[in-house]
């Protein structure tokens, strides 16, 4: 119900922050700016990256699988990533 009335009653301490989200595990995930902590690893050989949030590592493995899912609509090419995507058509079909 948060979402749809917009009430935020966690919020961030850090100095200068302030920060407000709608549930904890929010507030949790953002924390780690503000540590630096990332405890999502990459697993492929040789990587060794490390992420922040689940989202950041299932996004980075794309990487080492090859996969593209992400096509342009008007010419067909594919991207690993939507942000890249989205640049590739405002850049060349807008």
């Amino acid at each position: 119900m948060r979402t749809h009335n917009g009430e935020k009653p966690f919020m961030c301490h850090e100095s200068g922050c302030g920060k407000q989200f709608t549930t904890a595990g929010n507030l949790k995930n953002h924390r780690r700016i503000h540590t630096g902590e990332k405890p999502f690893l990459c697993e492929a050989q040789g990587c060794g990256r490390s992420f922040a949030e689940y989202s950041s590592l299932r996004k980075h493995l794309v990487v080492h699988s090859g996969e593209k899912p992400h096509q342009c609509q008007v010419c067909g090419k594919t991207f690993s990533q939507s942000g890249s995507r989205n640049v590739h058509m405002r850049k060349h079909h807008l």
